[in-house]
């Protein structure tokens, strides 16, 4: 039977076929590995014996389900999956029978394997089990076994063939089939509208036991997870979300343990926790979300075209979205006020107003910029352009009133809308060539890949 690695198991584990690595801290950045991760490529073929795929089964005193648990996934494993696997029983810290189970279970199979954690958490035995393991795709489940197996297949599909970087089972997904308590659907149902809310999260389902992820994935990622509880699963996702790495989702049929172990109350209190975590790195841009970042694939419509700059069209998208808000801002604020200070002083108050505003919210939204640095220098730059749509729409009334005195406001709004879609492009091009340019690239990494 295995422990935790460390200089003392290191031959045992080596003998299980995996390199000991201890965690690195959280949040650690290693200047080692470069800042990207490689493209996703569908996964060799691997020798005969070979695990493609090592499945982790966390346990804290599980004796009574324990060995179903295994020999029935196992068996499944066996008869229907066409690659190498491996089954991993990481025992948390178990006071019952478990340890002894778990290494009569690995002495009688060969795919099976038992791992002994002295520290209890879910998410402490998963990062241990998931950062030794030489397998291409990392899984786990749960051990009461409430998803049908059937999904296991579909669950690591995408993973193996270079298509997804993470993969998940639903069970809130439209066409999944769930049998569970009211209590438990209206706790899963409210947790991942709160992961909605607060971290703008796109997945389904957060907490179902049962996930995959691909080893050059995990050795990046895992280092930034801080949880090792049940809130693992969420900082994870949460975190391969934002980095913009592609997140599979497989509709599930599930049902409920009604003797599952699972402190409700406790959990939830720690999950609330963790999102407060969460929420509070990501608005300081605490997290280096960029070595989780992929380059794009091998697809034509992918590569990079000459005079085409990354990202264009993405950020256009944003920019117009963000102006668009800015301009009904700036025409409120304008009609507003216009009475009481006059058509150029309310003129200049609106530019102002939103002037900022859409320096605050262009930086966030088109550009990515995260975290205060150069918030302010960002800000005047903001100002500067600016005073030029300010000397553009300016303009344009001087030019209109001495056209005509005594214009209708109608025609003077028009006239300032004219004026403001000028500034609008000349914005975009100052934004994105001086205010924020792609900081990504240098001229020495671009010779770097060249090479």
């Amino acid at each position: 039977m295995r422990t935790e690695p460390s200089a003392t198991s290191a031959a045992g584990t080596a003998r299980a076929g995996c390199s000991p690595s201890a965690a690195p801290a959280p949040h650690a950045v290693n200047p080692a590995h470069p800042v990207a991760l490689p493209a996703r490529r569908h996964l060799p073929v691997q020798p005969a014996g070979t695990p493609v795929l090592d499945v982790t089964i966390p346990v804290h005193n599980e004796e009574r389900d324990l060995e179903r648990c295994v020999r029935r996934l196992h068996e499944h494993l066996a008869r229907t999956f066409p690659y190498g696997f491996r089954i991993t029983v990481a025992d948390n810290a178990s006071t019952d029978s478990t340890p002894l189970i778990s290494a009569g279970l690995e002495r009688e199979l060969p795919e099976v394997r038992a791992f002994r954690l002295e520290e209890k958490g879910r998410g402490r035995a998963l990062r241990t089990v998931w950062s030794a393991s030489d397998a291409p795709v990392l899984a786990y489940m749960d051990v009461d076994l409430s998803t049908d197996l059937n999904a296991l297949l579909p669950l690591v599909a995408p993973l193996i063939s270079g298509h997804s970087d993470l993969a998940i089972g639903s069970r809130l997904a439209r066409s999944s089939r769930v049998v569970r308590g009211a209590k438990r659907e209206f706790i899963s149902r409210t947790y991942n509208l709160i992961l909605r809310g607060s971290l703008a999260a796109r997945f389904s389902d957060a907490q179902c036991g049962f996930k995959a992820i691909r080893r050059d994935v995990a050795q990046r990622l895992l280092p930034m997870v801080e949880d090792t509880g049940w809130f693992f699963d969420t900082e994870m996702l949460v975190l391969a979300e934002r980095a913009g790495l592609r997140i599979h989702e497989v509709p599930v049929d599930w049902v409920d343990d009604p003797a599952s172990t699972v402190h409700i109350v406790s959990t939830a209190r720690d999950d609330l926790k963790g999102v407060w975590r969460i929420g509070r790195a990501l608005a300081v841009g605490a997290l280096p979300l960029d070595r989780l970042s992929r380059p794009f694939g091998d697809d034509p419509r992918d590569r990079q075209l000459s005079g085409v700059p990354g990202g264009l069209a993405r950020q256009l998208v944003g920019f117009c979205a963000v102006g668009a808000l800015s301009t009904l801002f700036y025409l409120l604020l304008y009609s507003l006020s216009r009475t009481a200070m006059g058509p150029q002083l309310a003129n200049a108050a609106a530019l102002l107003v939103s002037a900022v505003a859409n320096t605050s919210a262009n930086r966030r939204l088109t550009f990515g910029v995260r975290g205060r640095d150069r918030a302010v220098r960002h800000q005047a730059q903001g100002l500067a352009v600016f005073a030029i749509g300010l000397t553009l729409t300016s303009g344009s009334l001087v030019a209109l009133d001495a056209a005509g005195p005594d214009a209708a406001h109608s025609t003077e709004v028009a006239v300032l809308l004219a004026a403001n879609l000028a500034a609008t492009i000349l914005r975009f091009l100052l934004f994105r060539a001086w205010v924020f340019p792609d900081r990504t690239t240098s001229p020495d990494d671009s010779k770097g890949d060249a090479r």
